[in-house]
């Protein structure tokens, strides 16, 4: 079982998008995603949120607001991902060169141009709503086999 989070770090309607494009052997590859990473021992997901960013963009979040859980059994290797989904307004610092990919702020009209996941599809109008949401997403050889959402 792997933790996770997911952030969608947005500035005057754009979201910062990462594109997989530099790790070797990355589940990603090629796809657009918003920022985010595997939890380490001992974080709380708004730590490893707030870590994950900084690492990845080099942007500091404040305020990291929690959207959504998603839910994708045996994604990777087998494995079972719990993934907590993240929005965040507010930031300082200055941008870097991604060690994960090249970051793009992609005007949100444009975001489901993008070649995405197909659950991502399902869950990003979701962040503009109020409350919360759970997703479940089965993927088989990389493609979306059945999902369910829960909005709250």
């Amino acid at each position: 079982m792997k933790l996770a989070t997911l952030c969608y770090v947005r500035r005057n309607g754009r979201t910062l998008m990462l594109h997989r494009v530099k790790k070797k052997d990355d589940v990603h590859e090629g796809k657009w995603n918003g920022l985010g990473g595997k939890f380490e021992a001992g974080e709380s997901p708004e730590d490893c949120v707030l870590r994950e960013i900084k690492e990845e963009s080099g942007l500091s979040l404040r305020s990291p607001v929690l959207k959504g859980v998603l839910t994708f059994p045996g994604f990777a290797h087998g494995e079972d991902w719990y993934v907590f989904v993240f929005t965040a307004s507010e930031f300082s610092g200055k941008q870097i060169d991604s060690p994960e990919g090249e970051l793009k702020w992609v005007p949100d009209r444009d975001l489901l141009k993008l070649n995405l996941w197909e659950g991502d599809r399902v869950f990003l109008p979701l962040l503009k709503r109020r409350g919360h949401f759970s997703g479940k997403f089965h993927y088989t050889d990389g493609r979306l086999v059945r999902w369910s959402v829960e909005k709250y």
